[in-house]
């Protein structure tokens, strides 16, 4: 038993379940011991929380030093934003949380990287917090628009014959293509091309 044990087994509890499943008697139990034997390991529930954020954080890729800014922070990006489509629970979590040492490794690599490509301190700030929003907010988007793909053309006819919006040339036609694009292509092209 060790403390990344005790919060590996809380992020797979969490990511089958849901984060409200959380508890430290459900959490002893998936690890085969008494729940008192997990406050050896972490001093209570919110440091388990914390932990869980930290190990998540530690997945996404980082720009390298070295590398082209564009691509360093694109890829970064778009790992974030994987990873935490991995773990539904990860990103409502990140944005209540306090700031550990793996989220600052995080976002002194994203600052790094700004700051050497040429941005001042003010644009490199701007930056980042427009990046993190970006990947945050969309993020929490889709994980509380979790709607069933093969279900999606079905919603998007039903939307367009409901809405108010028909006057409005742009919303009805990205309706009507959604409706009618083959679901397999429908969640690839979504996540990609809005980061």
């Amino acid at each position: 038993m060790s403390r990344e044990r005790v919060l590996r087994a809380a992020i797979d509890l969490a990511d089958q379940a849901g984060i409200d499943s959380l508890t430290m008697r459900r959490l002893a139990q998936a690890l085969g011991v008494e729940a008192m034997t997990l406050y050896y390991y972490v001093a209570n529930k919110e440091k388990i929380l914390v932990g869980m954020v930290d190990l998540v954080v530690n997945q996404f890729e980082l720009p390298a030093r070295g590398d082209d800014w564009k691509q360093g922070i694109r890829r970064t990006a778009v790992s974030a934003h994987q990873v935490l489509l991995s773990h539904l629970w990860a990103a409502n979590l990140m944005l209540s949380g306090s700031v550990s040492k793996e989220r600052l490794r995080h976002s002194e690599a994203i600052l790094r990287c700004l700051r050497v490509a040429g941005f001042s301190p003010e644009m490199a700030h701007h930056a980042y917090h427009a990046l993190d929003s970006h990947i945050m907010g969309f993020t929490l988007w889709l994980v509380g628009m979790a709607i069933d793909t093969p279900n999606l053309p079905h919603l998007a006819a039903k939307f367009l014959r409901r809405s108010p919006l028909r006057s409005s040339p742009t919303s009805p036609s990205t309706s009507r293509r959604i409706s009618r694009r083959p679901p397999s292509t429908q969640a690839a092209s979504s996540n990609s091309a809005s980061i």
